[in-house]
C-alpha cells in the first residue's frame, strides 16, 4: 500500500499476496516447500531470495509473509518476521544479537517465562542481566552503561499493570548505543505506539490480541529490515522457530477486526474497572487509565487507551481470590488475555508461581491479586457477574 493509511485499514488491507486465482480472502499456503523452474533458479533463489521468494516453509512462507508485512505497516516497521510462539519472539529477538560478555538491563516485573529466560538461560552463555525497577527511571540510567548491548521490558506490565517511561529509556538506550526490544503484547500497537516512541524492536505474542479467540498460539518481532533479515533471520531460520502457515492464517484473518475487538474491549475495562473501584470489598483496582494509578499521567501520555486488561487486589489473600474467582459464570479461570471471552488469572500460582514468594511480593503480585481479562460479551454483564463474584468474598 502506497499511501499512508490508518492502522484499521492496514489491518484489513495490508500486506497482501495474490495467487495467479486473484483470491478476495488471502490464501492459506499449506506446504512445507517450494518447487522451481530449473535447477539454476533453485540456486539463485537459496544464494539470493528475493523478500516474495520461498524456498522452504521453515525459513519463509507465503501466508506468514502476508502476516509479517501487515503486522510492520501496523506497527510502522520495516520489516517483522514471524514465530512459533511469543515467548519464540522474545527469545529470539535476544539470542540473535547476545553474545558471551555482553550486558543487558531488564525490567524486572515481566512474564514468569521472559523472567526465566533473562535469569536462568542467558547467564549460562556467559551474558550479564541486570534488573530494575521498571517504573524508576533512575535506575534505568543507573544501570544502562555503554557496554550494555540489550535493554528489554514489557511496556505494560504483566501482571502489575506497571509502564516504562518509554521515550526516556529508549534515548538511554541510544545514547549508549544498547537495543531497545519491548514487549507490547499487553498494550497492542493500537493503544502504545512502541516504534513512535523510539523502540528498536518490538515484541507481540499474536496468540493474545491479534488472533484473539482462543485458537492458535503465535508470535512476532519488528524491526529494522537490517535486523530483522539479518541476525533475526539466521537465528530463527535454523533454530526452528518457524510458525504454521495454517496459525499464520488465523492471525492474518483476525487482524481484520482487531481494531473493533480491542477497542471495544478496552471501552469496556474503563467502564467496569472505574465502578469496581466503589466495591468495598477490594483492596485496590490497577488500571492504567484511572486516575488511582500511580502512573496515570505517563499512562495518559504514551496510551491512547488503558487497554483489555485490568488487576484487583480483593480481600482475603488466596483464599478470598479463589473464592472470588470460583463464583464467576462468564468469566473462565485460565492463564491467557486479550481474547474474544472474559477470562481471570491467579498470577501467584499459575503465571508465576515459580517465583519465591519475597520475589512475589516486591513485584506486587500479591496472594490476593486477580488478572482480569475483558472480552467481548456485554460490559454490564461484566461487570454482574464480577459484582456478585465480589460478594461471595
Amino acid at each position: 500500500m502506497a499511501k499512508t493509511y490508518s492502522k484499521q485499514t492496514v489491518a484489513v488491507q495490508g500486506g497482501v499476496l495474490r495467487s495467479q486465482f486473484g483470491e478476495t480472502s488471502e490464501a492459506i499456503f499449506l506446504t512445507q516447500g517450494f518447487v522451481y523452474d530449473s535447477a539454476e533458479q533453485a540456486e539463485a533463489r537459496f544464494s539470493q531470495a528475493q523478500p516474495n521468494e520461498f524456498t522452504y516453509s521453515r525459513y519463509g512462507n507465503p501466508t506468514t509473509r502476508m502476516l509479517e508485512n501487515r503486522m510492520a505497516q501496523i506497527e510502522g516497521t520495516e520489516d517483522g518476521f514471524a514465530t512459533a510462539s511469543g515467548m519464540a519472539a522474545v527469545n529470539g529477538s535476544l539470542c540473535a544479537i547476545l553474545k558471551a560478555g555482553d550486558h543487558v538491563v531488564a525490567s524486572r516485573v515481566l512474564f514468569g517465562s521472559c523472567l526465566y529466560i533473562l535469569e536462568n538461560i542467558l547467564p549460562k552463555f556467559g551474558i550479564q542481566v541486570d534488573f530494575v525497577d521498571g517504573t524508576d527511571n533512575q535506575q534505568w540510567a543507573h544501570k544502562v552503561k555503554p557496554n550494555t548491548r540489550a535493554v528489554f521490558f514489557e511496556s505494560l506490565a504483566n501482571p502489575t499493570l506497571e509502564l516504562v517511561d518509554v521515550e526516556f529509556v529508549s534515548k538511554l538506550a541510544q545514547k549508549n548505543n544498547a537495543i531497545t526490544i519491548a514487549d507490547n503484547a499487553l498494550a497492542t500497537p493500537l493503544f502504545l505506539p512502541a516504534h513512535e516512541l523510539g523502540i528498536n524492536v518490538v515484541v507481540y505474542s499474536t496468540t493474545k490480541h491479534t488472533d484473539g479467540q482462543g485458537r492458535a498460539i503465535g508470535g512476532i518481532v519488528l524491526g529494522t529490515k537490517d535486523f530483522i533479515r539479518g541476525p533475526l533471520e539466521s537465528y530463527m531460520k535454523h533454530s526452528g522457530g518457524a510458525p504454521s502457515p495454517f496459525n499464520s492464517w488465523i492471525m492474518l484473518k483476525s487482524l481484520d477486526t482487531l481494531n473493533l475487538r480491542v477497542n471495544y474491549q478496552a471501552d469496556t475495562a474503563m467502564h467496569v474497572a472505574t465502578n469496581l473501584e466503589k466495591s468495598t470489598k477490594i483492596r485496590k483496582v490497577i488500571y492504567p487509565h484511572l486516575k488511582s494509578h500511580p502512573q496515570y499521567t505517563l499512562a495518559k501520555k504514551q496510551m491512547k487507551k488503558g487497554g483489555t486488561v485490568f488487576a484487583i487486589e480483593v480481600e482475603g489473600g488466596k483464599e478470598g481470590a479463589f473464592r472470588f474467582m470460583n463464583n464467576l459464570k462468564i468469566f473462565r479461570v485460565t492463564n491467557n488475555f486479550g481474547d474474544a471471552k472474559s477470562l481471570v488469572t491467579h498470577p501467584a500460582t499459575t503465571t508465576h508461581q515459580r517465583l519465591t514468594q519475597a520475589q512475589r511480593n516486591s513485584f506486587g503480585i500479591h496472594d490476593g491479586l486477580v488478572r482480569v481479562s475483558v472480552g467481548l460479551e456485554d460490559r454490564d454483564d461484566i461487570l454482574e457477574d464480577l459484582d456478585t463474584a465480589i460478594q461471595a468474598i
